[in-house]
């Protein structure tokens, strides 16, 4: 473990493992330097367990960085539930996720992420109260994040463009989003009102059709969408997308999308950098969505409150941009170092 190359002085790694239900699952707890360590639950099939290890290693972390420069009282956390193709997710396995969770005892609270629903999420707080992103604790709709995380990404780009384009507004621009997913979709609703014009493209042929009639899109295929030419590409499913192989073939301007972890490492950064390509760092354009359900765990929020909140990422990305400029560095280096100070300084 503590040899594992993505392994960043994490506090505690835990696994669970129950034989009735089939759960297979890793808590990632990486700071609480903040306040208990806050992040969602990822069920996805993962080709061997080395890869569900790393993810949560690597999500955990990105979600200390994540809340620290969201401004949150929130450590960072992640949880990765291992799914057997051959084994569907069950109401059962949900509550002992749910058991494991509550073990805890509120180092770790949990949410709705990738393969996960809010209804998944009620199942789990049955067993357990460190739960959010929940129709009883949201402050608005029903406790879903997506729209909110699709919100900040959305104001995000729009500071890109402003900074890197040097343009007021989106319409005519040519926006590449790929994946389709809850946030992914509703990030095209705010690009597509904005007139730009939108490629899309997602492993769901049905979603992708939809967003085609819906938003006068072009279809796309899901490897190949960020590689076309594009004003800004938007990377909106899974990560380490952005590599030594990917990033010399890029034609864009500008990266900014929802996934977490787009770069494959960190010397990615510095690739995109050295080609001209502005990057808004996925944990701070992406922190809608914990920012939502974070307040909305934590008490007192109100729509109001929520939407001021998410309406400052474009604040902390353009001074990443401009520090990222006038130092001639990678702008994930920048962010990372701005996480990491306000790391130390709560320690």
């Amino acid at each position: 473990m503590f040899d594992h190359p993505s392994f960043d002085r994490h506090e505690r790694v835990l696994f669970a493992h129950d034989v009735t239900t089939g759960l297979r699952a890793i808590v990632a707890i990486h700071s609480s330097a903040l306040g208990p360590a806050a992040g969602g639950s990822r069920f996805w099939h993962y080709p061997t367990n080395t890869d569900a290890l790393t993810d949560a290693l690597r999500l955990s972390r990105g979600m200390s960085y994540k809340n620290a420069m969201a401004g949150l009282p929130l450590g960072g956390g992640k949880s990765v539930v291992m799914m057997d193709p051959s084994r569907p997710k069950t109401p059962a396995m949900l509550e002992a996720f749910g058991r494991f969770v509550e073990s805890l005892q509120g180092q770790y609270i949990t949410a709705e992420d990738v393969g996960a629903t809010v209804t998944d999420m009620e199942i789990v707080a049955t067993q357990t109260s460190y739960v959010s992103g929940l129709p009883r604790t949201a402050v608005t709709a029903d406790g879903n994040p997506s729209p909110k995380t699709a919100l900040g990404c959305y104001l995000g780009i729009k500071a890109a463009v402003k900074f890197k384009l040097q343009k007021e507004e989106l319409r005519g621009l040519t926006i590449a989003v790929q994946g389709l997913g809850g946030v992914g979709y509703e990030l095209c609703k705010l690009l597509a009102a904005d007139g730009a014009k939108l490629r899309v493209a997602d492993v769901r042929d049905s979603v992708v059709q939809k967003a085609v009639a819906q938003f006068d899109a072009v279809s796309s295929m899901p490897d190949t969408i960020l590689l076309e030419r594009a004003d800004v590409i938007a990377p909106c499913a899974l990560g380490a997308v952005l590599d030594a192989t990917t990033i010399p073939k890029l034609q864009t301007s500008i990266v900014a999308g929802a996934a977490n972890n787009q770069l494959a490492t960190a010397a990615n950064g510095a690739r995109l950098h050295a080609a001209g390509i502005l990057y808004a760092p996925d944990y701070v354009i992406n922190a809608g969505g914990i920012i939502s359900v974070g307040r909305e765990y934590l008490g007192g929020a109100t729509v109001e409150s929520i939407n001021a909140e998410i309406h400052r990422i474009p604040e902390r990305l353009t001074e990443i941009f401009t520090r990222s400029r006038t130092s001639n560095r990678p702008t994930s280096d920048i962010a990372d170092e701005m996480a990491r100070q306000l790391l130390a300084e709560a320690r």
